[in-house]
């Protein structure tokens, strides 16, 4: 049995963004899928049931009965887990999730491969609304629910494949960069940042690995990078490429620039946008709106317009379809706004992205009281190695609010991060910052403090014990009863 013949595939690990979109993607061409994880929570868990995929709660050799003619392996599965060990001594075909997508899904479609240390997500779902809305056909692929079709992933009969390129490693018998897999034909480079301390050594690691996703595009291919980071324009200089290359930024420099953005007009729980000009080789090229905001965003939509562009789509297609692009889940998204307090979901955890989102909310809400609210729950967040680097990202918020290292014991006091010096150190550079081991307290201080006209910004890469919906619950009660 190989790849080409299988019809029953078994996904271990199968809860992530990324196997759960994978899992459902092949029972949508016609694979018998199953799968396995251990505490999956929305929203995959709830597409992987809609989807009617059985997924076996925590991993067992069992779950491999009867035996599956393939098993792609999630890169967080470790070499001794029960599934895996069980998937070698019977000799059952694995792969890695990359192998798999590229295998299954990619082909020989033109990819599109968006890859940066920031704003990969966004820049992706931009990329592949604009194409939807003028009439192309792409498969797409994202790291997070995209709001105009409520998906992480779309499946397409055209000839281009829109995919979110990460740096992680693919699995414990494949330790290359997911990327490595995608078969570029077009590539976006955001930004190029130390991250990923759990698998990265440092900057130059990290570089080591795009130095070899850069030289897998073709000559008649394309990269689009951005001009604003310094990193990003060391690389291009220091690394031959046969492809062209296309910059953008707001600098001055960039071949595609934004100039005279301001912001929309702002409704009380809406998130607004920005009107922004952008030029190209200096000459106008459009002047468009679009419902995002931020400098970081500013970045994202020129390189959405400089791939769409060369894709061939036209100055008015790309001013239409961003006026209509939803953004995506957990990218500040609005949760809710009880008595004139908003709360605010946001996947930001490298400091870097802390500080980027910190900055588009305060450019959002004006005046506002702004609450950070954060928990270290990412490799590279629980890392002691960051200390200092969020003490400038959360310093641009009024209060800061800190939760536990998510699973700190895994790491030595030596190499993990401290939230309690963290708070000691904000303390006198913001206007009160605070520890607290669980997330009720940090429910009950925000009930006390909080006042109309505030917005709370949540921020983890994870589910943070469904803060968000407690919360909101809790703001909507104080008005009855006080919050404890």
């Amino acid at each position: 049995m190989t790849p080409d013949t299988a019809t029953h595939i078994h996904l271990i690990a199968c809860g992530g963004t990324g196997m759960g979109s994978l899992a459902i993607m092949l029972q949508a061409r016609g694979y018998r899928i199953t799968g396995s994880d251990q505490h999956i929570y929305p929203p995959m868990s709830t597409q992987l049931e809609t989807a009617g995929i059985q997924v076996y709660e925590g991993f067992d050799a069992a779950n491999l009965e009867p035996q599956p003619d393939l098993v792609v392996v999630g890169n967080a599965v470790t070499r001794d887990n029960v599934e895996a060990a069980a998937t070698r001594e019977a000799g059952i075909p694995a792969m890695s999730f990359p192998q798999a997508l590229a295998h299954f899904f990619i082909q020989d479609r033109h990819a599109i491969v968006v890859t940066g240390t920031h704003g990969k997500s966004t820049t992706t779902a931009l990329i592949a609304w604009l194409l939807i809305h003028a009439g192309y056909d792409p498969s797409v692929f994202v790291g997070a629910v995209m709001r105009n079709f409520d998906r992480t992933f779309r499946l397409g009969d055209g000839d281009h494949m829109v995919i979110e390129g990460d740096e992680y490693d693919s699995a414990y018998f494949d330790k290359g960069p997911k990327f490595l897999h995608y078969r570029p034909r077009t590539a976006v480079l955001t930004s190029l940042e130390f991250d990923h301390a759990d698998i990265y050594r440092d900057l130059d690691h990290v570089r080591s690995a795009f130095v070899r996703f850069l030289d897998l595009l073709p000559d008649d291919g394309c990269l689009v990078a951005c001009h604003d980071q310094a990193n990003v324009r060391e690389l291009l200089v220091t690394t031959p490429m046969a492809a062209p290359v296309q910059t953008y930024g707001l600098e001055a420099g960039a071949q595609w620039q934004a100039i005279d953005y301001t912001p929309t007009v702002h409704n009380p729980g809406t998130m607004h946008g920005m009107s922004l000009t952008i030029l190209h080789h200096g000459d106008f090229y459009c002047r468009l709106t679009a419902p995002l905001f931020g400098r970081h965003n500013l970045q994202n939509i020129l390189a959405a317009v400089a791939v769409a562009t060369r894709l061939g789509l036209s100055a008015e297609q790309i001013v239409a379809g961003m006026a209509s692009f939803q953004h995506l889940k957990r990218r500040c998204e609005i949760r809710g706004v009880v008595n004139e307090i908003t709360v605010i979901d946001d996947f930001a955890h490298h400091p870097t992205a802390v500080e980027m989102t910190l900055e588009g909310v305060r450019l959002a809400y004006p005046g506002s009281r702004l609450w950070a609210v954060f928990e270290p729950r990412s490799a590279t967040s629980r890392r002691k190695v960051f200390q200092q680097a969020y003490v400038q990202a959360l310093r641009l918020a009024d209060y800061v609010l800190l939760a536990d290292v998510y699973r700190g014991n895994l790491l030595t006091a030596a190499d993990r991060l401290s939230p309690q010096t963290l708070v000691q150190v904000l303390n006198p550079q913001t206007k009160g910052a605070w520890f607290y081991a669980d997330t009720n307290a940090i429910i009950a201080h925000l009930c006390r403090e909080s006042q109309p006209s505030d917005v709370i910004l949540i921020m983890s890469n994870g589910g943070f014990d469904n803060i968000h919906e407690r919360l909101l619950t809790a703001l909507a009660q104080r008005s009855v009863a006080p919050c404890r």
